[in-house]
């Protein structure tokens, strides 16, 4: 059956051939992400440990990240160069690769869903890599969120977000919450936007994100056996929150920074 994803129609049905090329990417990426897992983890926690958060921690979650990326078959490709120092970056949010993909170009804190920690492999990473955790649905777990990325924004801490407020279907670029824009203006902080791009012309979106009631550990599984493809990290130009007037302008402008450099503005 032929679907229509946004200017793309995606054929559905599996070949034979294209079931055995998944059979056979299962079978030598699965070796290869259990020594990633088994070997390779612990030695990267152990270091992370050693390190006490400085430039060895953030270069070992940084290497972690590339691996894991690298054993899904995702070719990483950077544009631009993210900001040192204080800065709060911003991101169209597409799935749990998202933070992978970020993490092995950058070193920043992520602002996440309390949830996240409970997930396999990735609840790992986030809670060793300085995640702010929040509670969705709870106004004073917000507010301390927000107080803690003013509060790392000024130390000189990178800091991480997503406007749109949670995954979509990968089809569209969602509108972008300004409220989170409030703590670099508070901070006076620069913004830095960041697309993420799944396939060379952000084509891949839909399949690297969650299908409808896909999990965690389903939409893991099912990307362990895509094909090889490009994924672009984006670092577009900064902004300077004493430029503009508000968090809402800020917020828009972001967007359509994101919008151009996947190419759909």
């Amino acid at each position: 059956m032929n679907q229509a994803v946004g200017p793309y129609t995606v054929d559905r049905r599996p070949t034979a051939l294209a079931v055995s090329m998944r059979a056979f990417r299962y079978l030598y990426r699965t070796p290869l992400l259990l020594w990633h897992l088994l070997i390779d983890l612990p030695l990267t926690l152990l270091l992370i440990a050693l390190g006490r958060g400085g430039p060895l921690s953030h270069a070992m979650v940084r290497w972690w990240s590339g691996g894991l990326l690298r054993i899904f078959g995702m070719r990483l490709q950077r544009e631009g160069e993210p900001l040192p120092g204080g800065t709060l970056f911003v991101a169209n949010h597409v799935s749990w690769v998202d933070i992978v993909a970020l993490h092995s170009q950058h070193m920043m804190g992520f602002i996440a869903k309390s949830e996240i920690r409970r997930w396999p492999l990735v609840g790992w990473i986030t809670t060793h890599a300085e995640t702010i955790f929040l509670e969705r649905g709870n106004g004073d777990s917000l507010g301390r969120v927000m107080e803690e990325m003013v509060r790392r924004l000024r130390a000189g801490r990178a800091v991480a977000a997503f406007p749109e407020g949670g995954t979509r279907d990968g089809r569209a670029l969602g509108p972008f919450h300004a409220r989170i824009f409030a703590t670099a203006v508070e901070a006076q902080a620069p913004v830095q936007p960041v697309a993420l791009c799944y396939g060379a012309h952000a084509e891949a979106q839909t399949v690297v994100a969650f299908a409808p009631g896909e999990s965690f550990l389903g939409n893991f599984l099912r990307l362990l056996g895509e094909p090889a493809r490009t994924v672009r990290v984006c670092f577009t130009t900064p902004i300077d929150p004493r430029q503009y007037d508000g968090r809402r302008a800020i917020a828009d402008t972001a967007r359509q920074q994101v919008l151009r450099a996947m190419g759909q503005a």
